[in-house]
């Protein structure tokens, strides 16, 4: 395996994405903020882009009911670091109003972890909604800000916390992390960037849904350095039993239904 070169990456995302837009003829980039590493680097990237190509990114906290005040701080920085246009919205009650009115079990009980998974998902679909019309409105699109790690777990939402353009998509947990370390030490020449994007890389990880305390509770592991071992033990082909049986490689198999999305019957089977 190649090792892994963070300063020769984020210069082939920011060449990938600079030609992208300017082949694309697209007028803005939609970003959520969330305050956790994944959206401030994604930010972090595509900042010297489009400011040499004169295109706004358009950066949003999108507050529902569950998200700490420590994430709204992050996010605040991290917006107001890179962003052109940001701002924090609340969508509390909008959802509190699309739940009760989807719900069809009156006697769901929220505190449930199966309610706060299930409605966290609606949650990641009003932000969806949110991002995708200020997209359109702004003729642009929306960055997806998930990595490998999190496609491998199905650690997201289908019709949710996905975007267009995914500039990480093939990057492991761990090298988020040091492509954002490498900026922060080499790249980033404003004391507020470089701090935004310190204090996202120094948080506890979580999906910002009110699930767990963190994503490694969800995980069942003590790091992503753990969790991108075990996976990627397990793509190179090992099979091992003790394997088999952790958490995070039954997620990982549970989750095949949303890489595989939607699942097509092939024509043969049908005609």
């Amino acid at each position: 395996m190649n090792t892994f070169n963070p300063e020769y990456t984020v210069g082939k995302m920011r060449e990938e994405l600079r030609s992208y837009l300017t082949n694309s003829g697209l007028k803005s980039l939609v970003v959520g903020i969330s305050g956790g590493v994944d959206s401030a680097l994604a930010a972090a990237l595509v900042y010297p882009v489009c400011q040499e190509l004169s295109i706004p990114l358009i950066g949003r906290f999108i507050h529902i009911e569950s998200n700490k005040p420590e994430e709204s701080n992050r996010a605040n920085e991290v917006g107001r670091a890179f962003c052109s246009d940001y701002k924090s919205v609340d969508l509390t009650d909008l959802y509190i109003t699309t739940r009760q009115s989807i719900e069809e079990d009156t006697a769901a009980k929220l505190g449930d972890l199966s309610c706060r998974i299930r409605f966290g998902n609606v949650k990641a679909r009003l932000r969806m909604i949110y991002l995708y019309n200020l997209a359109q409105k702004h003729c642009g699109l929306v960055l997806s800000t998930d990595n490998h790690t999190e496609i491998m777990l199905g650690y997201w939402t289908l019709h949710g916390d996905v975007g267009d353009y995914a500039m990480f998509a093939n990057l492991w947990k761990t090298e988020v992390y040091q492509c954002s370390k490498w900026l922060i030490e080499n790249d980033l020449t404003f004391l507020e960037q470089q701090h935004a994007l310190e204090v996202c890389v120094d948080a506890v990880p979580t999906d910002g849904l009110g699930t767990t305390s963190s994503d490694l509770e969800q995980l069942k592991a003590n790091s992503y350095a753990e969790v991108d071992e075990l996976l990627q033990k397990y793509l190179s082909g090992s099979r091992d039993q003790q394997l088999l049986e952790h958490p995070v490689i039954q997620r990982h198999l549970r989750s095949e239904f949303k890489r595989n999305n939607p699942y097509n019957v092939p024509r043969e089977r049908i005609c």
